[in-house]
């Protein structure tokens, strides 16, 4: 396990983030996503910190020690944004690379997107750079017929949090698991909730027993304590937003991110499995002009960082490197 961090709590936009700092240098934000913590870039942080660059890796809006809005709606992506700028501003810097991992992926792009005068650099890893449009994913599920579809059963509010808090342990045990490279490669995700079911339903079990590789005892534990103490409604509400999102950033459709970009991704991801995924990766040299490199690891799963973290702190210094 690698060394912790040192630990600020940073007002910015309204609300108190937890983040977890270690370095000097050029900065480099690390937002993570869902149910994650900063804990998710435990190798990046000491590595690129090592490589001479300051880095530092908030619990995002609504996770761990960080504050959580009551309202549903005050988790939009222009939230997360405005909270990336602020922490920019609060650490007295003026410019900052921004490394992204599931919801922090469009958090990331979308902050490259919106301030590319601060952001100067941006990476995504699982989640491809899509541009905003006319239509959000969950309105096309919800076209499609697919009620199911685990963004459409996180929207009412207190149902996934019930069926998540009735334990724990097993259900960030079971979620980590069935994502995973080791996972799909034996039977692909569907993040489909059957009716009447929870997310659960939709994951297969490793059991403490068999946990993957990326995943030790130790790292669980401290995934349960976070979500156990924060609860995991904050991170239910970034999928609450979806559509309003869509609506929000109608301005920038269509719009490229026009910064230096990489992509990280995994063969086994489930994220990328949809058709649409998969197009949004191809299309990347075209939403992403100053695209550095887009990398698929072959047999890795969707915690990209966590599951192949020599090869994705590799990937992100040649990128820093190139960017600095």
């Amino acid at each position: 396990m690698p060394a912790t961090p040192s630990f600020s709590e940073i007002e910015t936009n309204g609300i108190r983030l937890r983040v977890a700092c270690e370095g000097r240098g050029p900065l480099v934000l690390l937002c993570h996503g869902w149910p994650e913590s900063w804990y998710s870039w435990r190798h990046q942080i000491p590595a690129l910190a090592a490589a001479g660059y300051r880095v530092v890796a908030p619990d995002m809006r609504g996770f761990g020690g960080s504050d959580a809005p009551a309202d549903a709606e005050d988790y939009t992506l222009l939230h997360h944004v405005g909270d990336m700028v602020g922490l920019v501003e609060a650490l007295g810097e003026s410019q900052a690379a921004i490394v992204g991992h599931d919801w922090g992926a469009p958090v990331a792009w979308m902050s490259a997107l919106l301030r590319p005068d601060i952001f100067r650099a941006v990476a995504g890893l699982s989640v491809p750079y899509q541009p905003p449009d006319i239509v959000s994913v969950t309105q096309k599920m919800r076209r499609a017929g697919v009620h199911g579809y685990y963004m459409l059963y996180f929207g009412p509010e207190g149902v996934a949090e019930k069926h998540l808090h009735e334990d724990e342990r097993k259900s960030l045990r079971m979620f980590y698991w069935s994502l995973g490279g080791e996972a799909n490669a034996v039977k692909p995700y569907v993040a489909v909730v059957p009716p009447g079911g929870g997310l659960r339903d939709t994951c297969s079990d490793c059991g403490e027993a068999g946990l993957p590789q990326w995943l030790t005892t130790a790292d669980l534990d401290h995934y349960e304590g976070e979500f156990a103490r924060a609860g995991f409604r904050g991170g239910l509400n970034w999928y609450r937003c979806t559509d309003r999102n869509q609506k929000l950033l109608m301005p920038w459709r269509g719009r490229p991110v026009e910064v230096p970009a990489l992509y990280v991704g995994g063969t086994r991801d489930p994220v990328i499995a949809a058709p649409a995924a998969r197009r949004a990766v191809e299309a990347l040299p075209r939403s992403l002009p100053k695209l550095f490199r887009s990398v698929l690891l072959d047999g890795c799963g969707h915690w990209t960082q966590q599951e192949r973290p020599a090869e994705v702190t590799a990937h992100l210094l040649d990128f820093l490197r190139h960017v600095r």
